[in-house]
């Protein structure tokens, strides 16, 4: 954790603390808003490729969704969608464009709200999910994608609510299982009693109209019948490989996992092992 956002948090910490003996209701709101808003927005440096693509974009939520799209020299297979995580963006990824550019694929990236060069200051799972949702609407249909970390766990809502099969064909890079355990982390960093916590849920119900248990790869994985595959790094400190191995546990005929050991939650995606088994098997 850098030294900003160590400093953000005991701000937070203190703030909130204070606001929960006035308030509980207020300081759950205001978690809530913490919980949604990027802490830090990466100065990625453009890489080539990004020059060289289609420049897109469109507006949602009143915020302006900047992306890009690539075709192949030859006559393009199926489109992919690649889809960042939560204080990332989709420059972070520019080698894998290029590799399925070199293997036939039309290509599509955009930065999520709140990240990159997209507009707005928060992001909440049903913002992403209708993100995926416009892009798929505007410029799909889409058959292929790729989605790390909280795209993944975005990823996973969207195609359970649209007509697919095991065509479809997705990559889970170190996917956020679980809204709730990324919610119990955040009230453990932040020290807020059992109250705050209880409004906080209320307040996900209310705005969601469903409980945080909905919000889960898990779950959603009951009603995905695309072939997948599940990369996961067993010292991911940001993302625990345990929600990965209860996913496993379900015996899911359709998911392959592919487990590695020493490359976290970041360098799992950077690793040329792990883009090699990426590329082969989504666009071989």
């Amino acid at each position: 954790m850098k030294l900003a956002q160590k400093l953000a948090i005991k701000y937070a910490q203190s703030r909130l603390r204070i606001m929960a003996l006035v308030s509980k209701k207020k300081a759950a709101k205001k978690t809530l808003q913490l919980f949604s808003t990027p802490m830090m927005k990466p100065k990625t440096k453009t890489p080539a490729i990004f020059l060289k693509g289609e420049k897109l974009s469109f507006t949602i939520d009143g915020h302006i969704i900047r992306g890009h799209r690539w075709l192949p020299k030859q006559p393009p297979k199926e489109k992919i969608l690649i889809l960042h995580g939560f204080e990332s963006n989709s420059r972070n990824f520019s080698a894998y464009i290029n590799a399925f550019l070199k293997k036939g694929h039309e290509v599509l990236a955009f930065d999520a709200p709140a990240h990159g060069e997209s507009g707005g200051k928060k992001i909440t799972l049903p913002l992403y999910i209708q993100t995926i949702k416009e892009i798929n609407e505007r410029y799909g249909p889409i058959e292929y994608f790729m989605a790390h970390s909280f795209g993944g766990l975005a990823l996973s809502h969207f195609i359970e609510q649209i007509h697919h099969d095991k065509g479809t064909k997705i990559v889970f890079i170190a996917p956020a299982t679980e809204t709730k355990t990324a919610a119990d982390k955040m009230f453990r960093l932040l020290g807020l009693d059992g109250e705050v916590r209880k409004e906080f849920d209320k307040l996900i119900l209310e705005i969601a109209g469903k409980p945080q248990e909905h919000f889960s790869i898990r779950r959603a994985m009951n009603n995905i019948q695309a072939s997948v595959l599940w990369v996961h790094d067993e010292e991911d400190d940001i993302v625990p490989i345990s929600g990965a191995l209860k996913v496993k546990e379900d015996k899911h005929r359709n998911v392959q996992f592919v487990f590695t050991k020493g490359l976290g939650h970041r360098k799992i995606y950077r690793d040329e092992g792990v883009m090699g088994k990426v590329v082969e098997w989504l666009a071989h």
